[in-house]
């Protein structure tokens, strides 16, 4: 890979998302070596991804070079690579580009779409977990529209403007509500010769109530903004199949949909050699200790999503969010020079600033560990939080300037079909209609 050899100790980061780009930061003018590897040259700012997918948000906005970040280190280095594999007695990690030593490993893979077992789902389904899947998933909802004006067949018809939705956390509730605003506000403009007042949003959650990790008020008040938007929910349903047409469900239920968006879970992106039994936990992540140490190892760690820290709080190990991921960078970067210099570490200890969801225009539930409130103030908390996170200064500003556009015109630009996406047998079908 072309990496200097120098006498600092390599610590090789496998992913740049929140984690690693924190602790990467963190260790940039320590007297170490810093080798960061991904298979994207960006950091995606996943809350915004929806955004992408309903046309409010170009990627460009959501999305930051990572050797922009690591400019300013000159110890630390990028390389665009897909791992293979890690064989941890080597101390070597193998990758599509070459393979490369390390002196200390930090895993930051992050989470991917789980599908649980589902193989119908995860094959005729769509993702919505990088911006790659998002655009796909933009061109395919702007596609349904198309090609519903050229079809004579009603029921073909209704299928393609028929957008079933599984999962009722963060994600799920926020694409529900903006394709509501677009079929309320956009679409009726867009396609005046289609009858948008067929197009229906329907969002499926196994558990009695959505946004089921947020406080009883906010998963009430989020319902019945979704319901004022015209979306419909269907609580303690759970997706059994789907063969790119007909969803199936464990309840006498049944959608006939083109366009089946999985938001239901995802699981631990773990890495080949790092993965055996013993290693992984539920969620497929990886145990570690307190210190983010992977079990069995004094050289290896794990921060982020894949990352499975169990406590008292959290049995079932830290939320997949982003602000877990960002802490436990943090302060590995701290700990990992005191273990360099034969230091104590610091163990982790988890601070809840709280999570909130936004269900459209003036329409948010935010949960902040002494105040719970909904609606208007809720929305412009919201705003001012993913404005705040968002990393570079134009990122900054590009959405802002956005946002404020589409709130004045009740617009969303970004409605463009760049690369069409066709699912599989869907000309086939249409041909022969």
């Amino acid at each position: 890979m072309n990496i200097p050899k120098t006498s600092f100790p390599r610590i090789v980061i496998i992913g740049g998302g929140f984690a690693g780009l924190e602790l990467a930061k963190r260790l940039g003018k320590q007297d170490v070596q810093v080798v960061m590897l991904d298979k994207h040259n960006y950091h995606t700012f996943q809350p915004l991804l929806y955004q992408v997918t309903t046309g409010g948000l170009e990627p460009d906005s959501i999305a930051y070079p990572i050797r922009k970040v690591l400019k300013n280190f000159p110890n630390s280095y990028f390389r665009l690579a897909h791992v293979e594999c890690v064989e941890p007695v080597k101390k070597n990690i193998k990758t599509d580009i070459g393979d490369i030593t390390y002196d200390y490993l930090v895993i930051a893979t992050g989470s991917r779409t789980n599908y649980f077992g589902n193989e119908n789902v995860k094959e005729n389904g769509m993702a919505m977990k990088t911006i790659p899947q998002s655009l796909n998933l933009r061109s395919l909802i702007l596609e349904n529209f198309e090609q519903a004006l050229l079809t004579n067949n009603l029921d073909k018809r209704n299928a393609l403007m028929n957008f079933v939705i599984v999962g009722a956390g963060p994600t799920g509730v926020e694409l529900a509500g903006a394709l509501a605003e677009i079929k309320k506000g956009i679409l009726p403009k867009d396609y005046p010769d289609l009858d948008i007042r067929q197009m229906q949003i329907n969002l499926v959650q196994g558990t009695d109530r959505v946004l089921d990790a947020m406080s009883p008020q906010a998963s009430k008040k989020a319902e019945e903004f979704l319901e004022k938007l015209g979306v419909h929910v269907w609580k303690g349903i759970f997706v059994t199949d789907y063969d790119g047409y007909t969803v199936t469900t464990n309840k006498d239920i049944s959608f006939e949909t083109e366009t089946l968006i999985w938001t239901a879970g995802v699981e631990g992106a773990t890495l080949k050699g790092i993965d055996g039994k013993e290693l992984i936990a539920r969620g497929n992540r990886v145990k570690v200790s307190e210190f983010n140490q992977v079990e069995g190892f004094d050289d290896i760690f794990a921060i982020g999503d894949v990352a499975y820290m169990p406590t008292e709080k959290y049995p079932d190990g830290h939320p997949m969010m982003a602000q877990p991921a960002i802490q436990q960078g943090k302060l590995l970067g701290n700990n990992l020079i005191k273990y360099i210099q034969g230091k104590p570490m610091k163990p982790f200890r988890y601070f809840d600033k709280g999570s909130m969801a936004t269900i459209g225009r003036n329409k948010a539930v935010v949960d902040l560990p002494r105040w719970k409130f909904q609606g208007v103030f809720a929305w412009f908390v919201w705003i001012f939080v993913h404005l705040f996170a968002l990393i570079g200064f134009k990122n900054k500003m590009v959405v802002f300037v956005n946002w404020l556009y589409n709130y004045i015109r009740f617009d969303r630009e970004a409605r463009l079909i760049i690369r069409p996406f066709k699912k599989k047998g869907r000309e086939a079908a249409i041909k022969s209609e």
